[in-house]
């Protein structure tokens, strides 16, 4: 059995040269890479092209790569909580490609399942659609849209194992499990990372097969994006 453990994100994210194009997991806040983007913040790795259904917000995760400039494209969905993400895109700074987010899912698992393009109605008649393929089937129209893949894939999981196995809990499985499989080098990590044999195999969300490099992580924020309370009476 293959032993993929590293001993932390500085030792998993070495190899990642400027101008890479990164998958970050994650939905809003939940189960996104902090430690891994933390890494990448240290290094100062530049010139980056970012596939993540949310672009951060203005002090967290991927915000914080924006604002260091280290982000020269992001391919994203739900952008609506990052000012700063919102002034590059209007001064012509930062490359944006806006995909709603059921194609941006779909794109990623086509990426790691090797279809290198489908068509889906989502976008046609809308920008979404300019300067791409559609065609007609049973009387509605379709776009192609094409896979995505990655230089490096940085997921985060709730539990793995030292082969690489992952459990996602939660919305954290929503798009980290499909981008494990669609980096060429797959970078996990994990809240708690046990030996082979632990995790119940009906469990596993992600098979060790797709993870090349994992590490337990430390000192998660896990951070709400919009706290809402009762007010007090």
């Amino acid at each position: 059995m293959i032993n993929k453990v590293v001993p932390d994100a500085a030792s998993a994210c070495q190899d990642i040269p400027d101008g890479a194009t990164l998958m970050l997991g994650g939905f809003g806040l939940c189960g996104i890479p902090e430690n891994s983007i933390q890494e990448i913040l240290r290094r100062g790795i530049k010139g980056l092209t970012c596939i993540s259904n949310n672009a951060g917000v203005d002090d967290f995760g991927i915000g914080l790569l924006l604002q260091r400039r280290q982000v020269k494209k992001m391919i994203s969905s739900y952008v609506g909580e990052n000012a700063e993400f919102e002034r590059q895109l209007l001064s012509g700074e930062l490359e944006v490609e806006l995909i709603p987010q059921g194609t941006l899912a779909e794109r990623i698992r086509a990426g790691g399942a090797g279809i290198p393009a489908f068509f889906t109605p989502a976008g046609y008649g809308t920008e979404v659609g300019e300067g791409k393929e559609s065609r007609e089937f049973d009387g509605k129209m379709y776009l192609m849209e094409t896979w995505l893949k990655a230089d490096f894939a940085l997921v985060k999981a709730w539990k793995g194992d030292t082969a690489g196995n992952l459990i996602f809990k939660g919305t954290a499985r929503n798009f980290n499990p499909m981008m494990a499989t669609a980096g060429k080098i797959t970078i996990a990590e994990v809240e708690e990372l046990v030996p082979v044999g632990e995790l119940d195999p009906n469990m596993i969300h992600t098979p060790g097969i797709y993870v090349q490099r994992i590490f337990q992580g430390k000192n998660y924020e896990k951070r709400i994006e919009q706290r809402t309370v009762r007010a007090s009476s």
